[in-house]
Formats: C-alpha cells, structure tokens, sequence
C-alpha cells in the first residue's frame, strides 16, 4: 500500500491500529519480524484490539517473539527478580505470550510462528498446532501465501540520515515482502526506536517506505543474557576452533557453543602459546583426524583474517572483530573481489593496479557515468575525479586524461593523477539479523558510521543461499565454514535439530539446511554440526547420538563433520561403515558398547570392528580433568566473553544450576534434603554475600531454612567443581 508520499505520523498504537482496520477490514494478518525488532507497543495494541472485539480476526505471523525470564518460585524467584529488573527494567512483555503461557488466548487470534525459541513452546498446543515449518529463506513467500497485509517494524533512526530509516537488526523478510505484496494490500508500520544500531546499506529505506510511523514509544532494547560455557561447550569450540581457516568465512550461530568458538578462536589469535597448549591437554593430536585439520584447518594465528556471511550477527562476530580476526574486507564487485583473491592487486593501491586492473578486464576502455561511480565508491579513483563530457576523464589535480584506456599512455597517467590510495566500502560481514547482548547493542551504537558499515545487514535470501548472485557470492565466501548446532545425531549421520521424535517442535529449521547445502556447494568449504555428546533428561542421562531417530532435519546424504566434546568426525564421502565408526569415536563411552550392537546387528558394521582403545574413555571426567589446569589459572571461565551477571551471582547461578540436575527425581530431592539437614547445610562461611543477595541472611519459618541449607550445600558443591 505504501507510496512515494511521506508516511503518517502518529503517537498512539491505538490510532495505527485504527488506520488498519479502516483500510482492510476485520480480518488483520500481521507480519512482524523475527527477534529484536518487533515493536511491542504496536503488536500489544493488535493484541488487545483482538481480545476486546471477538469479531476481529488477528493472525500474528512471526518467530522467535522475545520474553523476558518469569522468575518462578522460591530461590530461582529469589535470584531472578532482582536480575530482571536491572536488566529488563521496563521492557514491555508481549501480551500475547502472557496469554499462551495461560493458554487463554481468544478463538479469534492465531499465532504462528517459523521458529521457536529452544524448548519455549514444547507443551503448548497453540503454538504447535499453528507453528510453520520452512526455511528462512522462503519466509516471505510463505508469509505472502498467507495474505500477510500488515507489516510491522521497529526501525532505527540517524541525525545524519534525514528522510530514512534503517531496518536495523532485520532487513531479513521485509525487504523481499515488501517486493512480493506490490500491488497487494499491505500496510506497513514503523516504530522509530532510538536506541537501534542505525545499519545502513540495504538496511537503510526511504521513509517513504512504510505507511504510518509510530514514535514517542520507547521500547528498551531485549538484551539476551550472556549464558555459562561448560566443560563440554570449550571442548566442542576448541575442536571447533581448528577447523575455521585463515583468509576464510565463517558463520556462527547464538548460544554458549557459539560463544565458545569465538572465544576460542580469539584465544589462538592472541594467544597461542596457550591455545596450542590446551589443544594438546585435549588430545586434538588424536581426537581431530590429521588430515582433516592438515586440509581444512590450522592452529596458528589469522594473519589474513575472516570475513563473516552468517544468517545472525551476534556478540562472537563483535569479539572476533575486536581481537584481530575479523579482517577480510569483501566488495561487492565481481572484477575487484577476483582480482583481491587471485592477488592481482590489494586494498592498498599500487602503481601498477591501474595496469592490473585494466589486464584483467575490470577496467573498461571507457569510462561512463555509472562505471565512474562505482570506481570512486570503492575508492578505486580518487575522489573529485569528474567526466569531461564522453572524451575526457578529469582528475582531482586538474589532469585531464583522454577517456580511452585501451592506450598504455592513458593508462598510466591514470595511474599518476586518478588512482585512489586504497579501496574502500568493503564489508567484513553480511548478516540478515542480529541478536545479542546490551553489550553488542552498545557496542554497534559507540561506533561511527565508516566503521559500522563494515557490518552490513541485508535480505536473508542473498545470506543463506547462492542464488541471487552466485558468481560474487562464490568470490566473497572463501573456504567457508558454517558452524552450526544440533540436538542429535544418527549414527548414518542424519542430524535432528528442531523437532522431538513425537512431532513437538523444539525450535525450528531456520536456516541450517541452507547452510549445510551451500557448504556442499561452496568450494573448499565445510559443514559442521556441533552437538553435546549426551543430556540429563526426565528419565535420566542419555546419548544425543543415537541408532536411529524417526525425524531428521539435515539428511545423511548431506553429512558432513560433526563435533563433539570427544572430537572430530569427518564424514564427507564416507561408507556408512565409516560413519558408523567415526561417530562412534565421538561418542560418550556409556553408549559405545549398545550403539555399535545395534549397528553390527543391522548388517552395517563389521562385528569383528572394536572401538579403539583412543576412544574407550569418553567421559565427563576425562573432560573435566583435562580443563581443570586451564580453569584454575583462569584461562578457561565460565563466562568468556563478558557476563550480566555479578560476580556473586556467577557464583549463585552455578549453585542453582547444580541443584537443579541434582532434583530432577524424586530420589534426587529426598536426597538433597537430608544432606541439607545435616551439619553441611549450616556453615555459610565463605558465602555471606551469596546469601546476602538471596535475603537469606535472618530467616524465620521453616521453609526458607530449608532453601538456605540447600543453597549453601550447593554453593559448596559447585565451589568445589571450580
């Protein structure tokens, strides 16, 4: 619906919400973004438009809505209140969310998501019954198939950028529905929210762009709390770590694993003495096949560097960019990004990249209005450099050069008078959406413009395939890695990532297929699937590899490396012998011995094939110990890359996290309890301030004497693990 015309401006949801109805009627299909950038204040007002009026039919499509953590009961309460109001403060929740969690929300509203947030919506009929499942790059179609005709954004807004927005943490669908709904009704609606990074390149729209503009609605930006990396979380990033090669591209997804990586990585940058040194307590030398690291990987410094193409931009990118090793500039121009990789010129021009540039073809015999801008843009000419109508090029210093550059003269006053001293306006990422802690947020926001738009955001259709400019994208994404997590694997290497084996959706697929796709499509470039080796579930701990799963996500003809905290297995090529074999070196030993029976009885393994010995000892211990040096001389901690939390409550959430798994059964808890009863449970020595910030300092009644002796008991246990 939107025009040329300069958008509406108004102060309340009500009255947008208002403008909708007038224009398209009863039945409200809203498209918001994935993650940071909805705009809560308009979606609540949806939301309760649809409860008040049962005649007003709301289908809200979008994924991964953003909640803040509900403190539940007793200590989590007791840790968690004071936590959320310092780092939410007043962000509004999203209504709707309340009403799921209550499974209240009314016949007339239909939520769909595409993508969950992990485990979220496991018990939640609503969610599951209406949840999509497809591909992040098919959103928009798919969103277009369902007569999507409100679009919704927060956008970012920049003193030097009058008459545009910036769609800021998620150009990724709008850009292409917007293209899709041309001639349909759509309206679309901005929340100017100062506090967004101000991206620009595709990111940057015309105002003109959007219908109505909501401002005066402040909206604290969701900052996600930086999580604990555990013993099993450094081993997968340090293993990971080796296979990522300088002078390549590297995608990275969210969470501790993705977090571990980084740092990892960081620490082979800046240290690697020390990173080689815990390479060898991992036995990286055994446990990462040879020529696996010798063709894909390294373990010295970046000297070359990364350049990012990765679906999310989250706090990992910002840290490897800080640390040295997000450094690979690319451009987006075929000739330039050829002659950059072939070698043929550098960043920095020289006397002769005139003379290459023009050998190799990227410099035509004449130069038009168009070609010249692109020169000067990517600093290839001087600026001030102007055409003298078609005849002449006229350079800053007043030189005028005969517009004909098939002459060897011309080309070499070119050289002397119009050459630029390096290129610029590369990018060191492409991202189609970033989330992340306040930190990154505020990290983005403290940079100036030359330097934020190194980082740029764009369509998820030109990130998480080949097929919308194959030939510069095959340039840019050198010896690609794409890092990925998943929940299981089979031991035929199929990987489940999203989805329970009775049908409930734990997350979603995303975009992991397309990234393990364009690995296999991509030259010299790799998938790798990193999952936990095993997890303590209800009934108890279990492998996350397994004989056989009866949902898949990456199929096995598709498999590739998969890592866990008991190294590497490369698959690519591989028998189903050899997969069989090579993953169950990765295994937890607990499950090596039935695994392998079941693979020998199903005709597929060898019966006389034994595990090697290398591999007979895959445990949480032998993990455990040999980190154990790492973490006492404070190289190794639990949170690499900077914490939320307190140094108190580092300490109290490593006590509430043991005392979690140590209650999961019945069992468990009777346990717990007696051991809290007992003389352990009362000396808090060491803790006051523990105690202190859980106000259980003067307790009275029964119950919180209780929840203070199991605190203290965990606060030893989790001291001691340290």
């Amino acid at each position: 619906m939107s025009t040329a015309q300069p958008p509406r401006t108004l102060r309340d949801p009500g009255e947008c919400i208002n403008f909708c109805l007038q224009k398209l009627g009863r039945h409200i299909v809203v498209g918001a973004p994935l993650g940071l950038g909805k705009p809560n204040h308009l979606l609540n007002e949806f939301y309760a438009r649809a409860r008040a009026e049962p005649d007003l039919q709301l289908h809200i499509f979008t994924a991964l809505s953003l909640d803040p953590p509900w403190p539940g009961e007793g200590l989590q309460r007791r840790f968690l209140e004071p936590f959320l109001e310092r780092h939410f403060g007043d962000y509004p929740r999203l209504n709707y969310l309340v009403d799921l969690r209550r499974d209240s929300v009314p016949d007339n509203v239909t939520i769909s998501e595409f993508y969950f947030r992990s485990g979220a919506w496991l018990g939640n009929t609503h969610m599951q019954r209406h949840y999509v499942s497809s591909n992040y790059t098919h959103v928009a179609r798919d969103m277009q198939a369902r007569n999507v005709n409100v679009l919704v954004q927060m956008v970012g807004i920049h003193p030097e950028r009058p008459g545009y927005f910036s769609l800021s943490c998620n150009p990724d669908v709008t850009l292409e529905l917007a293209e899709r709904m041309t001639g349909r009704p759509l309206v679309r609606i901005a929340q100017v929210n100062p506090e967004l990074p101000y991206m620009e390149g595709d990111a940057e729209v015309p105002e003109s762009f959007f219908d109505l503009v909501l401002k005066d609605c402040p909206q604290p930006l969701f900052g996600v709390p930086r999580m604990p990396v555990s013993d099993a979380d450094f081993m997968i990033g340090l293993y990971a770590s080796t296979l990522i090669r300088d002078h390549g591209t590297l995608q990275l997804g969210i969470g501790s694993l993705g977090d571990a990586v980084a740092f990892l990585a960081g620490l082979r940058q800046t240290d690697n003495e020390q990173y080689l040194e815990l390479f060898r307590a991992a036995e990286g030398e055994t446990r990462i096949p040879h020529d696996t690291l010798a063709q894909w990987g390294g373990l010295g410094p970046f000297d070359k560097g990364l350049y990012a193409a990765s679906e999310m931009f989250m706090d990992g990118f910002v840290h490897l960019y800080d640390v040295g090793i997000l450094k690979r500039k690319v451009y987006d121009h075929v000739g330039l990004q050829k002659q950059l990789n072939d070698g043929t010129i550098e960043e920095r021009l020289k006397a002769d990249s005139i003379e290459q540039l023009w050998r190799h073809g990227t410099l035509p015999r004449r130069l038009d209005p168009d070609t010249l801008d692109v020169f000067l843009y990517y600093g290839v000419l001087a600026e001030g450099s102007t055409l003298d109508g078609e005849e002449f090029l006229l350079c800053a210093d007043g030189t005028r050069i005969p517009n004909d550059f098939d002459e060897q003269t011309h080309r070499q006053a070119l050289a002397q008078h119009g050459l630029g001293a390096r290129l610029r306006n590369g990018s060191l990422l492409h991202a189609a959406f970033f989330l992340g802690s306040g930190w990154m947020y505020q990290r983005l926001n403290d940079m100036d413009r030359v330097e934020r738009r190194q980082f740029q955001m764009t369509r998820v259709a030109r990130i998480n395939q080949l097929y919308r400019n194959e030939a510069l994208d095959r340039l840019q994404r050198l010896h690609a890695r794409c890092i990925n997590t998943t929940m299981k694997a089979t031991l035929l290497g199929s990987a489940v990532s999203d989805q329970l084996e009775n049908g409930l959706v734990v997350s979603g697929v995303g975009g992991q297929y397309n990234f393990v796709a364009m690995a296999h499509a991509l030259d010299q470039s790799r998938s790798v699937l990193m999952l936990r080796s095993h997890r303590l579930g209800p009934a108890g701990e279990q492998s996350n590899i397994v004989w056989e799963y009866p949902h898949e996500t990456i199929p096995r003809h598709l498999r590739d490396i998969f890592i866990t905290e008991y190294g590497v297995a490369d698959l690519r090529g591989s028998s189903d012998e050899e997969t069989i074999q090579r993953l169950l070196c990765i295994t937890d030993s607990r499950w090596q011995e039935p695994l392998r029976r079941s693979a020998t009885q199903a005709g597929k393994l060898d019966p006389g094939w034994q595990i090697p010995c290398a591999f007979r000892n895959n445990s949480p211990e032998r993990v455990r110990e040999a980190l154990a040096p790492f973490r006492e001389r404070g190289l190794i901690r639990d949170y690499p890359n900077g914490s939320d939390f307190t140094h108190t409550e580092q300490h109290l959430a490593r006590a509430l996290g043991y005392l979690k798994e140590s209650t999961r059964t019945r069992a468990g808890k009777i346990r717990l309890v007696v051991r809290a009863l007992g003389p352990g449970g009362r000396t808090s020595r060491g803790f006051e301030g523990e105690i202190e910030r859980m106000k259980l300092t003067d307790v009275k009644n029964l119950k919180n004497r209780l929840e203070r002796r199991m605190l203290i008991l965990a606060l030893q246990a989790s001291s001691s693990t340290r």
